[in-house]
């Protein structure tokens, strides 16, 4: 069903890498997502360990047992796992583009060496805490604290919306410091320091979302990252976790489509396939389009950070426009299925309360927007 071949244009190396997280997605989560969804919950530690024996855990990170393989084949990774949920798409970001970035880009060599071989490997786990209650679209606003207490370090303060948060074994915790915004690197365990689980979701519930909370939590010296300093740092990761979410939303896009293209085919009304009638024909048109132009831009932005000339704008423009049109396709496409549409039968309305969330993470619609406004006029329009 896809028309304009954009597969086609993969070398050897990115279709394998498609067709075996396909094949694991197949095999350990489509048959099971649907359950986890409507129990609000995720097996990531199972998971973890099937997905590091893959190598999809910081794939395109080098050295510390990462893959080190290219941005598209790191988007393709992220867009066949976002077919099966974006909860697990989500999982494998704050894994290996958040936390395991930071470390490996701003931390010290015993602090990589510490942590990211395991990350890699899926036998320990990390988080990236950088929203706070109060402080979401703001981060330069943040009121989490650090402060120097001999050699080491007080924490206190709070993070919220935090993926992967209560089963992190590493949760990598910017704070704002005398000297401006640092990052630390907080383990499980560490006294003062604890997270809980927010519940009653209705939008990526296959998917562990955290409060953490730290309360006089003192840490050693070592635990700053040393290379981290000001805001730049944390957005710098946001960036490499932005970039996974252009891929991503074409899989869960592309699986609302290809469900409701199966289901036109043999759902029958007035004597014929609703995929005979022109108005159904129109919406999977436009739904064909709208994936072809999001595959295109994916693909685009992907060999443009290959050839490091990608920008941030850029990758704004391909998170703004390809989880708006996700969240058309899904849409359209839960009005085919008609009122099994509303049913986790199906994939579609799981998809479309997800990509609900995916449109506000890692950077609001709004925020994407005024990013596209600044760079077309030159005027910045945040304040």
């Amino acid at each position: 069903m896809d028309v304009l071949k954009i597969d086609d244009q993969l070398t050897d190396e990115e279709r394998m890498i498609r067709d075996t997280v396909r094949a694991f997605r197949a095999e350990a989560v489509d048959p099971h997502v649907a359950d986890w969804f409507e129990r609000g919950e995720l097996p990531v530690r199972e998971l973890a360990a099937e997905m590091g024996k893959l190598g999809l855990f910081g794939m395109h990170l080098h050295g510390y047992g990462c893959a080190g393989l290219g941005a598209v084949a790191y988007g393709i990774a992220c867009r066949e796992l976002e077919a099966a949920d974006s909860g697990l798409r989500s999982f494998m970001s704050v894994q290996g583009s958040l936390a395991m970035t930071a470390i490996h880009k701003y931390g010290s060599e015993e602090q990589k060496l510490r942590w990211l071989p395991g990350m890699a490997a899926g036998t320990l786990l990390g988080c990236f805490g950088l929203t706070e209650p109060d402080h979401g679209s703001d981060p330069a606003g943040m009121a989490t604290t650090a402060r120097r207490d001999g050699t080491g370090w007080v924490l206190d303060g709070g993070k919220m919306w935090i993926t992967n948060g209560s089963v992190a074994d590493v949760a990598v915790v910017w704070a704002r410091t005398e000297d401006g915004i640092n990052g630390f690197l907080v383990p499980a365990g560490t006294p003062g320091f604890t997270a809980g689980d927010i519940k009653r979701k209705m939008s990526l519930r296959a998917s562990v979302t955290s409060e953490l909370v730290l309360d006089g939590v003192r840490l050693p010296g070592d635990a700053l990252l040393p290379g981290a300093r000001g805001l730049r740092a944390p957005l710098g990761c946001l960036s490499e976790a932005r970039f996974g979410i252009i891929f991503g939303a074409v899989g869960a896009a592309r699986t609302c489509y290809e469900t409701a293209v199966s289901y036109a085919g043999t759902r029958e009304q007035f004597g014929k396939p609703i995929a005979g009638f022109q108005l159904t024909q129109e919406k999977l048109a436009w739904m064909e389009v709208a994936l072809g132009q999001a595959g295109l831009t994916a693909l685009h932005i992907g060999r443009l950070k290959e050839a490091g000339k990608a920008t941030p704008q850029q990758v704004s423009f391909g998170k703004l426009a390809n989880v708006r049109a996700a969240i058309d396709v899904a849409r359209q496409a839960r009005t085919i299925l008609g009122a099994n549409g509303i049913t986790l039968e199906y994939p579609v309305i799981r998809h479309a309360n997800n990509l609900e969330s995916v449109l506000t993470y890692e950077g609001t619609q709004e925020i994407h927007t005024l990013v596209l406004g600044e760079a077309i006029t030159g005027i910045p329009a945040y304040r």
